[in-house]
């Protein structure tokens, strides 16, 4: 049977991770959960030494560490090489993404019978955010949906899950979550998409600004656009690797 890794990116979110490992471990008893990897990229508050307590009282809790901040990407990217699960799902460490989504994200793909679906993508409904950032945030998804045409109306959605193969053959590089979807379908990936919760932030603050995302979103649309008309699969990845 397939079993499922659970990353969690954090960066200064000691307020928040502890219960949500809780609810992680609770809404596993709805699918095969191995481990919880917290990828802490390099957090100065108590996030560090919060996990560690939580790994010795169970052995499924993970720590990765960075010892300076690399970014969500880079996190998760560290997360995905040390899991051992076939399946992985990630959300965000800000308490926002309601870790009770992750059953019906993880389904489709523990269920796969012909091996072709390899993201299924959250995409939030009634958004806790401020109206700047929902504006923001639906101006940038609206043109990053008509350029690379992914089908996809939520990129910035932490909720996901995919096969770990088929993401470590993507090609990484910094802001790659908000363009899994792209990627996994010029892979030649089924991707499928499901609406998800979304809840206000339990403690602390965000990490960037509306401004922030604008301007490293224009030159991550380029160079992705580029990126996809020129990369090239000689077989698809689904026909390369050994099926379920």
């Amino acid at each position: 049977m397939k079993s499922v890794s659970v990353i969690i990116p954090v960066k200064n979110e000691a307020g928040n991770i502890s219960p949500l490992i809780d609810e992680i471990l609770a809404a596993a008893e709805h699918f095969p959960l191995c481990e919880i990897i917290v990828v802490n990229d390099g957090s100065t508050d108590d996030t560090a030494r919060i996990v560690s307590e939580r790994t010795a009282t169970d052995p499924r809790i993970k720590l990765v560490t960075h010892t300076r901040s690399g970014g969500q990407s880079a996190a998760v990217h560290s997360g995905v090489l040390v899991a051992t699960g076939e399946i992985c799902a990630t959300l965000d460490g800000d308490g926002q993404n309601p870790p009770s989504e992750l059953p019906k994200l993880v389904a489709p793909l523990l269920g796969a019978q012909t091996g072709r679906l390899g993201l299924m993508a959250g995409q939030r409904v009634k958004r806790q955010d401020t109206l700047s950032k929902r504006l923001a945030s639906k101006f940038a998804n609206g043109i990053r949906s008509r350029v690379l045409r992914d089908g996809t109306r939520d990129t910035g959605c932490g909720l996901k899950a995919f096969r770990r193969d088929a993401f470590l053959m993507l090609p990484f590089f910094n802001h790659m979550h908000r363009y899994l979807p792209a990627l996994f379908t010029k892979d030649g990936w089924e991707v499928g998409h499901v609406n998800v919760s979304h809840r206000e932030r339990g403690s602390g603050t965000s990490k960037y600004n509306n401004l922030q995302r604008g301007l490293v979103g224009i030159y991550d649309l380029i160079g992705v656009s580029w990126m996809i008309r020129r990369r090239k699969t000689v077989n698809r990845p689904a026909d390369l690797l050994c099926r379920d």
